[in-house]
């Protein structure tokens, strides 16, 4: 059963998202950050900051899915979310919308420059949640390396790469580089994780149709685990 959730999260400037899947893993559908009523963190606030129903950020969702997609939990803070001032003056809020699309999945950590086969059972075959290039934390992927190379954890760029060139197979080679991803952070010492699962083939496209891009919420007008 696949389970749509929502979470609300006023911005104060210190609060954090909070979104998890008791089984399986994250895909975010939708985001906004801004607003698109007059209820929705309005305790405490003068009307004035929250006269402007038509207020939304651009690339919102991309944030949200950047960070969070495949994933059994997913904690953000707003001040990450927020890149602009889509309504100056009125007091705005994150919305997300994400399903927890069940599977027995796998989280893939692989360091830079390394290879690795993703190998599925007879008759299955790789349904890639997410991919990330790039680095979101210290410790992974960080034995004997200066702490120059692993201070920058704003450093990930989702890829569709390892999707496009491993989903509907029974097995996938793929290599963590710069050469088949970019570098989206020179001198970081990057990594490749990747949330992957195994399924009985007739599934890929009710996966693909869940998954297919991200929308933003508008307004009317406007090291390996398993999970």
């Amino acid at each position: 059963v696949v389970s749509t959730e929502t979470a609300v999260t006023c911005d104060d400037g210190i609060n954090v998202q909070h979104l998890s899947c008791d089984n399986g893993a994250i895909i975010v559908q939708a985001a906004l950050y801004g607003r698109k009523d007059r209820e929705t963190c309005s305790e405490g606030r003068p009307q004035n900051q929250l006269q402007n129903t038509q207020c939304s950020q651009n690339g919102t969702v991309d944030i949200l899915k950047r960070r969070c997609d495949g994933r059994k939990v997913c904690e953000i803070n707003t001040n990450v979310v927020r890149t602009s001032d889509p309504c100056v003056n009125i007091f705005k809020y994150l919305e997300t919308n994400y399903t927890c699309f069940p599977a027995n999945y796998v989280f893939l950590y692989l360091c830079w420059n390394n290879v690795t086969n993703l190998q599925m059972n007879v008759g299955q075959v790789i349904l890639v949640y997410g991919a990330y290039y790039g680095r979101l934390d210290k410790t992974t992927c960080s034995f004997r390396r200066p702490d120059s190379q692993i201070q920058n954890v704003y450093c990930s760029n989702p890829t569709p790469k390892v999707a496009e060139r491993c989903n509907g197979k029974n097995s996938c080679t793929i290599r963590a580089s710069n050469s088949v991803f970019g570098d989206p952070c020179v001198g970081t010492y990057k990594y490749l994780e990747v949330s992957y699962g195994e399924y009985p083939h007739v599934h890929t496209l009710v996966f693909s149709l869940l998954v297919i891009g991200g929308n933003e919420i508008t307004s009317p007008s406007a090291s390996t685990r398993h999970g």
